[in-house]
């Protein structure tokens, strides 16, 4: 018995009309199930149920389920495009607004705040949207008030849409407002073809002209109406509820409704015809092939719409299949006579008629005959109305007549008209009789025909196209043409066959990209003088890219081919995109070769068993060798393409690092997929990455025997242009970045544990030696350039550092006591290399009679200058030291702490006894042993009596580091207000000691950023009012004759008003013990005259930050007044 919703009415068993109402599940999702009657003989005997059983009932007979929306891709293909090109009309802002707002999507989706993620995608999209109302140019494009104001409305609803796609995407709106994501579903559905369909169409006027513009509105809107409006089920339907008895699904899982699909087709069949009218008003009565126009707009999306009917496009008309096939018969025979009378008019007589060799009227009704009869068959078969011996007859006669019709009218001689009559009818055969040797046979007398064509009309012109004769060009067109003609038969044939398939698509493919590369990147023609005519338009190459690619993916989905003739097809077809970017002949080839060396990992181990689709080492290692040798014959491209990215020919260094990084980029798929459980593996891989980069950026100078120079590359560099363009650029020595990249691959290599120095303290202490020679060399070759002593004291702080950052991080036996010796030489040194520095730089200014012969006082003001900046160089180099020494600490001493606290855990689970210990996992015992095994002997017991320096040498290292960053701030900035609420945060690597700061603690980490921040500015504050005063600059006190100390007195009232908030505000900080609530709150009203009266910046900074305290202040002890109410 079939289920009730597939019954007719009067069939289904009897429901209660107080049972009937829908009825609400407890996840939120709509049920309007009814819930049938106990006594119905069809649901049985369930008056036993209990409630648990009736509530999973419930649950599984609910409507709604949530999943991931399974048509994200469809959406893709319409709204990316519409984003990408809305971002292009917006520019920068609408960019730099988007990227920040999705930025903070991403943290808050991270922290796993959904909702905060949630709202924050919807108000980058609004922000992005008013960005882009402000920075496009809409109403000087269009010179139009109107068509501003819609273009502008079009815009808004695609962010809107773009929104509704993301908020799908959210699995908590799912569970918590189900009816809301099936209304977003149908509106996405709904609205998007229309939207889609206008921007494509703006997209590609804006590109080739508005001349077409109305076709092309019809070509999207087609495919936008087959993406959208052939019935979809919903993505937020129960699988049980979708499969239905009888294979019919209700209209409630359907996406769209009535109202949506007939929209849909009204779209499709009058948009386009109402935009031509519009825009060609004034002529489109001027000729005949202006109202051919008219009718083809219309009728070709109604033969679509026709076509689509197969599919169950007009559901919402009926379901009546035998009216279906009513309306699509009589529609469709005037539809095609329509379309066919109008493309002979407009095309086929308009382009073709040289070619057409019979004299009117009989030219006109053969070439109606031949394409009427041809669409007919066509439309025939498609709609699968060849079933009979009748309909067969019929078919076959109407293909012989068409073919002999064709021959006629393309001047075929009479005495071999019997060929594509034959060839006609072994076509019909093989459609009706499913014959291949029938196609075979057809294949060969086209064959003939399309080179007997050839060859009477282009084989004895005498013309060259794109560097070749127009014969050789006619043969490889004809080699195309029977290719693409016998490809359908092979690929018909059995699997055995299968490789004549695979190469006859090769072969295909391999003529169509030298076609087509000779072409496009031979763009003239040189017949009498002609030139600059574009013979092949870059739209043709994106075009045969994705049909080519189209089809191969639908032979591998039949199992047509096999999965090598996909790897190399779509390498091949992919490969042609490049000649879009590169104007070379060799571009194109050399992406392929770069695509089939980096694709094998993605394309042909993918298929096979799991067992057997890993790569083996042997093949992994000859993979990278094939991806190192395609890019080593790619070389000349990626000069090409790096050429015209920067606009000029790159250095050896950028060209070098350019095909490293693609080598390691091009490796990722090999580790990734096959060699994931390989540590070496991914060490390398990061390696020779870090390593392309960092020669990309550095761009050191290579020695000429590491360069090649091909004759392009000579050619490009010797351009007489650079000189006139750019002048005469002197470049100082880049020698030094190699010492650069060199510390920076070492640290890698220790980091990813290539270099063991983690295990051998001998290669732990030459390698920081290392490291921290070529840092200084470095440093000092690059930015000191002055005395020998100079060079030697950044040289030894460089390698104190290394070996105190090192062997801190990896500490040894006796490393313990030795440290913080080396931390005191370091910070001996910094004030002598900090005097050292001024007078070496004075000596050498003064020696080498740099300032030459200035006055006394422009001499003191140059050295002076000089010094102060080499100086602040020096500064912050000492500043980043110190603050890595505190990182490095703070994190050991976390590191310490934690795992205190597991020995303190692993000692109570001992003496909890023998049987949890018995009980312990596995593989959590494993990994204790492990880390017993491989831990440092620096543990917990011996920091507690050896290492108990390391809180206080992060506490110099901190303060230090801050102090030296105040002293940057008042040099470079003047003291910028904001900086500290920059620099504070230093003080948060401050650790509690023995020494300096006993009763700190992890509890009062954010004391001495507040109290600082608080400090600095009252102790600012007081300095401007008294540098103001004694420089005369008080304002308006004194301009109207006031004596100077009101402006002193009244500032010092305004910032003494500001210090019971943030005394307040620090004391809480540092205890955290609840005050009463009004306390805060009194101390608020006192910061406003601050704000509001005072002449300073700096006090009207100190009067926000009181009320923010106050505030803050009174929220946090009014959550933890709730949360101690809700823990009792």
């Amino acid at each position: 018995m079939l289920p009730p919703e597939l019954q007719p009415r009067s069939f289904r068993p009897y429901i209660s009309s107080s049972l009937s109402a829908p009825t609400t599940s407890f996840n939120g999702g709509y049920s309007p199930e009814p819930n049938p009657s106990p006594n119905s003989a069809f649901y049985g005997n369930i008056g036993d149920s209990t409630v648990s059983s009736s509530s999973s009932r419930s649950l599984k007979n609910s409507r709604f389920s949530p999943a991931s929306f399974v048509h994200n891709a469809r959406i893709a293909i319409a709204l990316v495009p519409c984003a990408a090109f809305l971002l292009d009309l917006g520019g920068t802002p609408v960019l730099a607004t988007l990227t920040l707002g999705l930025m903070i999507a991403y943290i808050l989706d991270s922290l796993n705040f959904k909702p905060g993620s949630f709202f924050a995608v919807w108000f980058s999209l609004l922000s992005a949207q008013i960005a882009f109302f402000f920075s496009s140019s809409l109403i000087s494009t269009f010179n139009s008030v109107p068509l501003s104001i819609l273009a502008s409305f079009l815009c808004a609803e695609t962010t809107f849409l773009i929104g509704v796609w993301a908020s799908l995407q959210f699995k908590w709106i799912q569970i918590e407002y189900p009816t809301i994501v099936l209304a977003l579903e149908r509106l996405l559905f709904a609205c998007v073809p229309f939207v889609a369909s206008v921007l494509f169409t703006w997209a590609t006027v804006s590109a080739v002209g508005m001349n077409n513009a109305a076709y092309y509105l019809m070509a999207f809107s087609c495919v936008f109406y087959w993406l959208f409006s052939i019935p979809r089920v919903s993505s937020f339907k129960l699988k049980q509820e979708v499969s239905y008895h009888g294979g019919e699904v209700p209209d409630d899982n359907l996406i769209l409704g009535q109202l949506e699909s007939c929209m849909h087709t009204l779209t499709l069949l009058h948009l386009p015809l109402v935009f031509h009218i519009a825009s060609h008003y004034s002529v489109m009565f001027s000729s005949a092939a202006s109202v051919c126009d008219l009718f083809l707009l219309f009728f070709i999306p109604f033969l679509l719409q026709l076509y689509a009917s197969t599919r169950g496009a007009l559901w919402w008309i009926t379901k009546n299949e035998h009216q279906l096939r009513s309306i699509r018969l009589m529609n469709g025979s005037i539809a095609v006579i329509v379309v066919v009378i109008c493309l002979e008019i407009r095309v086929v007589f308009h382009s073709f008629g040289r070619y057409i060799q019979v004299p009117p009227p009989l030219n006109y009704l053969l070439v109606t005959v031949t394409m009427l009869g041809g669409a007919a068959a066509a439309g025939a078969c498609a709609l699968g109305m060849i079933a009979d011996a009748f309909s067969s007859v019929a078919f076959t006669a109407l293909a012989v007549l068409v073919s002999a019709a064709g021959a006629i009218v393309v001047g075929f001689p009479i005495l071999f008209l019997p060929l594509p009559s034959i060839a006609g009818f072994y076509l019909a055969r093989f459609f009706t009789k499913k014959s291949l040797p029938s196609y075979f046979a057809f294949v060969v007398l086209g064959s003939l025909m399309v080179a007997w064509f050839v060859l009477h009309n282009f084989f004895d012109l005498n013309i060259w196209l794109a560097g070749m004769s127009l014969k050789s060009f006619c043969k490889l067109i004809v080699a195309n043409v029977i290719l693409a003609m016998a490809v359908p038969g092979l690929a018909l044939l059995p699997p055995k066959f299968q490789f004549l398939a695979e190469v006859g698509l090769v072969s295909h493919a391999l003529l169509l990209c030298y076609i087509e590369n000779s072409f496009f990147n031979y763009s003239s023609i040189y017949y009498y003088g002609l030139e600059d005519d574009v013979m092949y338009p870059s739209y043709m190459v994106a075009l045969t890219t994705f049909v080519g690619l189209v089809l191969v993916r639908r032979l591998s989905v039949d199992h047509r081919i096999g999965q090598k003739a996909v790897w190399i097809l779509t390498c091949l077809y992919s490969s042609k995109l490049a000649m879009l970017f590169i104007s070379s002949k060799t571009a194109l080839w050399a992406s392929a070769v770069l695509l089939l060396a980096v694709s094998p990992p993605l394309l042909l181990y993918k298929e096979k068993t799991r067992a057997s689709s890993k790569m083996k080492p042997w093949q992994g290692y000859a993979h990278a060798g094939v991806v190192t040798l395609s890019v080593w014959f790619s070389r000349e491209t990626i000069f090409e393409a790096l050429q015209w990215w920067h606009g000029r020919p790159p250095s050896d260094g950028l060209l070098l690092g350019s095909c490293i990084l693609l080598t390691g980029f091009a490796c990722i798929p090999i580790v990734a997929l096959h060699f994931s459980h390989v540590m070496p593996a991914k060490r390398c891989l990061v390696l020779l990455v870090a390593t392309g980069l960092l020669f990309i950026l550095l761009q050191p100078p290579i020695p000429l025997s590491w360069t090649y120079h091909s004759d392009l590359i000579k050619a490009a560099r010797q351009s007489a242009d650079d000189i006139s363009i750019y002048g005469f650029m002197t470049s100082k020595p880049t020698w030094p970045s190699w010492l650069l990249i060199i510390s920076i691959l070492l640290t890698l290599a220790a980091v990813t544990s290539i270099i063991p120095i983690k295990y051998i303290v001998e290669l732990r202490a030459f390698y920081s030696i290392g490291m921290g020679i070529a840092l200084g060399v470095y440093i000092a070759a690059e930015y000191f350039l002055q005395a020998a002593i100079l060079h030697a004291l950044i040289v030894i702080t460089m390698v104190c550092t290394c070996v105190f950052v090192v062997f801190t991080h990896f500490p040894s036996a006796s490393s313990t006591k030795v440290l913080p010796w080396v931390f005191a030489l370091l910070v001996a040194l910094f004030p002598v290399t900090y005097l050292l520095e001024g007078q070496v730089r004075i000596k050498s200014i003064l020696g080498d009679g740099v300032i030459g012969d200035a006055g006394e006082e422009e001499k003191k003001l140059m050295t002076l200058l000089a010094v102060e900046g080499a100086r602040t160089s020096l500064l912050g180099l000492y500043a980043a030291i110190f603050m890595l020494i505190a990182l490095e600490i703070k994190f050991e001493l976390a590191a310490l702490i934690r795992e205190k606290a597991i020995d303190r855990g692993g000692m109570r689970h001992n003496q909890s006894g023998q049987s949890s210990s018995a009980t312990f996992p596995p593989k959590l015992r494993f990994m204790q042993q492990r880390r017993a095994s491989t831990v440092p002997h620096f543990t917990v017991r011996r920091m507690a009596a050896e290492g108990a320096w390391m809180p206080s040498v992060g506490n110099v290292a901190t303060i230090m580091c801050f102090a030296i960053c105040l002293i940057l701030n008042a040099n470079l900035t003047g003291g910028s207000n904001r900086a500290i609420f920059f620099l504070a945060p230093i003080l948060l690597l401050l650790n509690q000691d023995s020494d300096f700061v006993a009763g700190f603690g992890d509890k009062q980490r954010y004391f001495p950023v507040t109290v600082v921040i608080s400090a600095y500015l009252v102790l600012t504050a007081f300095y401007s009012i008294w540098e103001d005063v004694w420089h005369g600059n008080a304002g308006w006190g004194l301009e109207i004759g006031g004596p100077d100390w009101f402006f002193a007195v009244k500032n010092v009232a305004l910032l003494i008003l500001t210090f019971p908030s943030h005394i307040l505000f620090n004391r809480f900080v540092w205890s955290y013990t609840k005050q009463t609530d009004s306390t805060p709150l009194l101390a608020l009203p006192l910061n406003l005259p601050s704000v509001i009266i005072t002449d300073v910046l700096k006090i009207k900074i100190l009067g926000l930050l009181g009320i923010i305290y106050s505030l803050a202040q009174f929220l946090i002890s009014r959550q933890q007044y709730m949360s101690g109410l809700k823990f009792i």
